[in-house]
């Protein structure tokens, strides 16, 4: 139930989020219809019923009451509105100003303006990321040993305490950009492969077909924190190592007899205690030996890590404008074939469907998770990562989708002739179909996901 933890929050950021998906992405299609002198009757934020708004000129501009999308109506558009009794699609001549009169190449451009908007869209936000909050680079030469819980999918895969990551995928980084160690790029990979070195020698790590259903399952994988020493960076006030004497500084090298090097094993074995545990501390060259027992409530002791940016010397990166627009647009194709990847991995059957598909209720709560961790800046990252999930959704080729209407338009292109009125009509019926029992599916996955587990 942990979930319904500020629902209200959580209702406001999800409308948010989509409110800016559908809003440029309708106005794509919107903005490319009035190039080519289309008439647009309505531009809808939601789907019916109509809420408010107001007509200006030929289009009516509302707010509509099912906040999951949104649609642009286009004169001369066909869809099941159209057909008449006769089962004809239009009773009457194409007018200039409607759809069905202009030529494939500009009905084309139009169906996929939207999607190219929710590209242009994650370009800019990665971009503008970039310009105000600068880029970090954590150089890959000072991260050296990891320490490797054996209950982390690291382990599970084959990594060891001790282990020194050379490459991922056959590919040296010389300096990581978060303190994920691994980019999504990279995790996505359908080959991952990770080569480390481990007492002296070279050895390959080959992850499983099935590897992204297992990082959902155990998302602990390789950070920078597999890498901080068993330093501690502060004390926390009235805690249970301030009162037993633990400073700024010291390094724990030993808890209980066992020989201490990473601050994960100090969290590990604290979390693990039951009573009073005995440390030995190493300040400045000087042994000392402290007992503290962990509050019982929190299972802490009260020590926090090193300051990573100064451990690992941390660069600061800042970028001109266009050069932040630039890397936007990288980190754009490097999102885009990342989901394309792990969406053929699940055409596949390489990985679960189940695990890794998530609707409107997965949107929520991932869209409050990363506000509350990143506040604007999580919540912009997130929703140019949906942005670029949209895009990718609206150009399969279902009917009712932009890319089944793409498809018609191709058909029409190649054969000179549109599709039949019952063609159509019975593949747009499919399609909604689809798309309806993908939506019960999602959904009740994420309720189950989410909620009841």
């Amino acid at each position: 139930m942990e979930f319904l933890t500020g629902l209200p929050v959580t209702i406001l950021l999800f409308i948010a989020a989509i409110f800016v998906l559908v809003l440029v992405h309708e106005f794509g299609h919107y903005i490319a219809a009035k190039l080519f002198g289309m008439r647009v009757e309505q531009f809808s934020i939601g789907f019916p019923p109509r809420l408010f708004g107001k007509k200006i000129g030929d289009t009516d501009y509302c707010i509509s009451a099912t906040p999951l999308g949104g649609y642009v109506k286009i004169a001369g558009m066909a869809d099941e509105t159209t057909v008449n009794q006769s089962g004809e699609m239009f009773s009457s001549e194409p007018k200039e100003y409607e759809f069905r009169a202009k030529p494939v190449w500009q009905r084309l451009i139009v169906m996929v303006a939207g999607v190219v908007f929710n590209i242009l869209l994650a370009i800019v936000i990665f971009g503008m990321l970039q310009f105000v909050y600068g880029k970090i680079a954590y150089p890959a030469d000072k991260v050296g040993e990891l320490y490797i819980s054996e209950t982390s999918l690291a382990y599970e895969i084959g990594m060891r305490t001790g282990d020194e990551l050379i490459e991922i995928n056959g590919r040296r980084y010389e300096v990581y950009e978060s303190m994920s160690l691994v980019p999504l790029s990279e995790l996505t990979r359908s080959n991952f492969m990770l080569t480390v070195l481990r007492d002296g020698e070279m050895v390959q790590i080959q992850a499983p077909s099935n590897f992204l259903d297992l990082l959902n399952r155990n998302p602990e994988f390789l950070d920078l924190t597999n890498a901080l020493p068993s330093t501690v960076g502060t004390v926390a006030p009235g805690s249970p190592a301030e009162r037993a004497g633990v400073q700024s500084g010291d390094k724990i090298i030993e808890i209980d007899g066992k020989s201490i090097s990473f601050f994960s094993q100090i969290s590990e074995i604290v979390r693990a205690s039951e009573g009073e545990l005995s440390i030995l501390i190493d300040r400045d060259g000087e042994i000392l030996s402290k007992m503290i027992t962990p509050n019982p409530d929190t299972r802490i002791i009260g020590v926090s890590i090193v300051n990573p940016a100064e451990h690992f010397d941390v660069v600061h990166l800042r970028q001109g404008f266009f050069a932040s627009l630039g890397g936007g647009a990288v980190e754009t194709w490097d999102t885009t074939t990342s989901m394309l990847s792990a969406f053929g991995m699940m055409l596949r059957g390489n990985i679960s469907v189940r695990d890794n598909l998530g609707g409107p209720v997965a949107i929520a709560s991932v869209t409050r998770d990363a506000t509350s961790a990143g506040g604007s800046r999580g919540f912009w990252y997130l929703v140019a990562f949906l942005s670029i999930s949209l895009a990718i959704v609206n150009m399969l080729p279902i009917p009712v989708l932009d890319g089944g209407h793409v498809v018609f338009l191709l058909y029409e292109a190649v054969t000179r002739r549109e599709p039949s009125v019952k063609v159509r009509m019975a593949l747009q019926q499919v399609g909604l179909l689809l798309i309806i029992g993908l939506f019960i599916f999602v959904t009740f996955n994420d309720i189950m996901r989410h909620i009841v587990n």
